[in-house]
């Protein structure tokens, strides 16, 4: 007879789920030996959060939710800065974890954290399984809500006796169809109207315009409508930076080469802006472009977004509908094509430049030389991330992973790893600071185990760069938030795993030989 533990394999399997991230704990065993009989791998991980990563990267690479495993109490709590990651990031997950017995307490309190009530301000729902006979419909409802918009992660809890609770025989619940609502005809409108009006129109695509369902759609628009664009750091790609009518990527707020587009624009299409990210422009109460809104839901006002009109509904559709009205209708504004030139030529500025320290834009330049179109670059956190938005030129979308929500150190590898599960056959490369690899370090064996291919480049500078550089921004002191850098450690391009990478090439080279040059100036670190 069936027990929770098999409905709800069942239930995954039932799903399409291939792969759970985790690692195994006492209250979850009943799960373990269901999973085992299955045709679900369970992928075991060094640790919880690069397991919540990972299945983070498998809802965001897929649109499907990734799902992981921890046990109750300290693994369970590991998870959060993975929900935290989902949830911020907008990428569909689903978070199980296990629980002392309900109906009985035979080991009192011992590990038991109220894990529902700590999930509840980092995912889109949690809920703990009290009847094995519910497991089904709970799965179900789990996945929908993961992946409607806006995505993130949802958390569910199994504790040991519900999960080896036998119940007879609970039929899956199919999945079904969910159409998004479509904009209304009025804002569609209202959105022609003043893109025909303006005189310096520009497109702005953010983290939701990044959807895999969207890059047709988005494409489209642009080919559609001949309006030149920008886009966020987690909208990068989602037009191919080829296009001529590229404008670059808003890696800062202001005062960036992309800004001089924004200044010169009178209108704005925000497309799929989502205000967890670090804000790509700063609105104005009076004399800024005017901002349209395009989402799946109204926009958020913040004091530095707070846009003029709205387009609320399916992004795909609504672009469909307003590129049928506006194609053939606007003016080309030959200016803006001018500022492109200006931009994309600064973005070259020291590119090749052959000096140690390294320069940023040099190692941006080399990783993109080495790496195909449809190769995948995955970003940990930190002052090259900066570099990597504005100057790396994706042609794919989601080619660069970056997280420019939660922004935090320790997701680059894990990520990555998963890029590589999900498609053997492209090249993938994690680039991590020495500060944010050695947050997950340890998944390297787990890499190696799996037999990835995968090249991880580490930039170090012994040292928190980022809090560094703003220690000296603010005028403090070098203080020991930035570990003192041992004189047996100068910065370094670090390579582990690099089948693809030629000892030829700019990039190995540079790993060899920076070993016996100068360290990186305080302005560089």
């Amino acid at each position: 007879m069936p027990k929770g533990s098999d409905l709800l394999v069942a239930a995954l399997e039932n799903e399409g789920v291939e792969r759970i991230f985790g690692v195994p704990g006492e209250e979850n065993l009943d799960v373990l030996e269901s999973v085992r009989s299955s045709r679900i791998e369970l992928v075991l991980t060094r640790h919880e959060q690069a397991a919540a990563f990972m299945a983070a990267t498998h809802g965001r690479l897929t649109g499907r939710p990734g799902v992981c495993l921890a046990t109750l109490g300290p693994g369970a709590l590991n998870f959060s800065t993975g929900a935290a990651y989902a949830h911020l990031g907008a990428m569909p997950t689903i978070l199980i974890t296990g629980q002392k017995p309900v109906m009985s307490a035979a080991q009192a309190r011992f590990q038991i954290v109220d894990i529902v009530a700590s999930m509840k301000p980092l995912t889109k729902m949690t809920r703990q399984i009290v009847s094995a006979a519910s497991i089904p419909a709970i799965v179900r409802d789990a996945f929908r809500v993961a992946m409607d918009e806006r995505p993130g992660p949802v958390h569910l809890e199994l504790p040991e006796d519900v999960a080896g609770r036998e119940i007879g025989q609970v039929l899956a619940i199919p999945a079904h169809t969910l159409d998004r609502p479509v904009a209304a005809a009025a804002a569609i409108d209202r959105a022609a109207d003043a893109i025909l009006a303006a005189k310096h129109p520009l497109v702005m695509i953010g983290a939701a315009g990044n959807r895999p369902r969207l890059v047709e759609a988005l494409s489209s628009f642009v080919r559609r409508t001949r309006l030149p664009f920008f886009n966020t750091q987690m909208g990068k790609g989602a037009v191919t930076g080829g296009s001529d009518l590229y404008m670059g990527t808003a890696a800062l707020s202001e005062g960036d080469y992309v800004h001089e587009a924004v200044a010169r624009a009178d209108l704005i299409v925000a497309i799929g802006h989502d205000t967890v990210e670090k804000p790509p422009f700063l609105m104005k109460s009076a004399g800024g472009p005017k901002v349209i809104h395009v989402g799946y839901q109204s926009a958020t006002v913040e004091q530095v977004y707070h846009p003029d009109l709205e387009v609320i509904g399916d992004i795909g559709a609504s672009l469909e509908t307003l590129g049928e009205r506006l194609e053939g209708r606007l003016v080309q504004d030959e200016g803006m094509l001018v500022l492109r030139q200006k931009i994309l030529a600064r973005l070259n500025d020291r590119a090749e430049e052959d000096r140690f320290p390294i320069t940023p834009q040099r190692i941006v330049h080399d990783v993109r030389k080495v790496m195909p179109e449809d190769g995948i670059v995955c970003l940990d956190n930190g002052m090259y991330k900066i570099w990597f938005a504005r100057n790396y030129r994706t042609h794919v979308a989601n080619t660069l992973l970056l997280d420019n929500a939660l922004a935090t150190m320790g997701a680059g590898l894990p990520s990555a790893m998963m890029a590589a599960m999900l498609y053997p056959s492209r090249r993938v490369m994690a680039v991590c600071g020495d500060g944010g690899f050695m947050m997950n370090s340890q998944e390297m064996e787990t890499a190696v185990r799996l037999g990835l291919d995968l090249v991880v480049v580490i930039l170090n500078d012994s040292a928190y760069g980022m809090i560094r550089w703003k220690q000296a921004v603010d005028g403090y002191p070098d203080s020991p938030l930035s570990p003192k850098q041992s004189s047996r450690w100068p910065p370094q391009a670090i390579v582990l795993g690099s089948p693809h990478l030629s000892s030829g090439s700019a990039l190995q080279q540079k790993s060899h030989h920076l070993d016996n040059r100068k360290r990186l100036p305080a302005n560089m670190r």
